[in-house]
């Protein structure tokens, strides 16, 4: 049986410390669906469509990445792609809580599924996507935290 796993996100946008999760899975798991999910409680700057084409460009060197949308819940989304393992980024203690809550329902709801967290390089410990799109704004500096196409993406909404 292969080894299949949702990395889920919002992804708005993919950063390095994104990337890094999704590397770092794909050379656990066969193959990795990286799900662009839609976020009710957050406003997005890229359209889900945006976010995808952008993972996409970003992933394109790891055949085993399989990039894709889902707006229900993620054991949904994972039953229906034969997953067994979702794909969790850590950065800090502070992150555990929330992730041990989702988790905790996910398998709830599914027990089938096993989450696997994956702790974040150390130079990304600090990273999301709001504070990149935060930095970007005002026209700082962001080229160690998002790869090119991206950082000309932001460069795009932000009319520059």
């Amino acid at each position: 049986m292969a080894s299949i796993a949702v990395c889920p996100g919002s992804f708005d946008p993919i950063t390095y410390g994104h990337l890094d999760i999704i590397r770092r899975g794909a050379k656990v798991f066969d193959k990795i669906y990286v799900s662009v999910m839609n976020n009710s409680s957050k406003n997005p700057l890229f359209s889900v469509e945006e976010r995808i084409k952008l993972i996409k460009a970003v992933t394109k060197d790891l055949p085993n990445v399989t990039v894709d949308e889902h707006s229900g819940l993620l054991v949904d989304y994972a039953k229906s792609v034969n997953a067994n393992a979702i794909i969790r980024g850590l950065r800090a203690v502070s992150d555990f809580e929330y992730e041990m809550q989702i988790t905790s329902m996910n398998r709830v709801l599914n027990e089938e599924i096993e989450t696997f967290f994956i702790m974040t390089n150390n130079q990304y410990s600090f990273l999301s996507s709001s504070i990149v799109k935060e930095v970007s704004k005002y026209n700082g500096k962001i080229s160690e935290l998002v790869p090119p196409i991206v950082e000309e993406a932001l460069n795009k909404k932000f009319n520059r």
